[in-house]
């Protein structure tokens, strides 16, 4: 009787993997893959209307990426939106200023940029932060737990162009 049983768990424990091997997708990325195919469609409809042509990245499928122009203060605002494993979907949000990114460690006055952003993280919609090479970025999270929700994405990617009025903000800090 042991024998059947121990035989039992090594073919259980060897057969786990089988359907990703012959090409089907775990039940979660199923839902992951859908929330990407909303989101794509979502974003060929919204992004014309603010301005900006998103794209799947190459690097990693599951992120869409767009540029938007014609600011006053930043270059450029790089739109980074990524449908995570954990049912959310993030949006970060790089200024650029004077050819690059806003970067922690090569702004004039670091201190006050860093009280400047917890400030700003308080009172606007979106937060503040910086990642890990210390770029600094703005950024929001929407929950899928009911559901796909189209409009506050809208009102998020319609927000995303008064960013450029806090790069102003931040210009004394950010010095070069």
């Amino acid at each position: 009787m042991r024998p059947i049983v121990a035989a039992l768990i090594v073919v259980l424990t060897a057969t786990t993997g089988i359907p990703v091997v012959y090409g089907q997708q775990p039940s979660d990325d199923t839902a992951r893959l859908r929330t990407r195919d909303q989101l794509a469609q979502l974003l060929d409809t919204v992004g014309p209307a603010i301005g900006v042509a998103f794209r799947q990245s190459q690097k990693n499928p599951f992120n869409f990426i767009g540029t938007m122009r014609e600011l006053t203060n930043a270059d450029s605002l790089e739109i980074v939106l990524s449908v995570t494993k954990s049912e959310t979907i993030g949006f970060r949000i790089y200024p650029h200023y004077k050819g690059g990114y806003i970067n922690l460690n090569s702004v004039d006055d670091r201190v006050g940029l860093m009280k400047q952003l917890l400030r700003m993280s308080d009172r606007n919609f979106l937060f503040w932060g910086a990642d890990d090479s210390y770029d600094v970025f703005a950024g929001y999270t929407v929950t899928l737990e009911s559901g796909f929700p189209n409009e506050a994405i809208k009102i998020v990617l319609r927000s995303i162009h008064n960013l450029d009025q806090f790069v102003g903000d931040m210009k004394p800090a950010i010095g070069r």
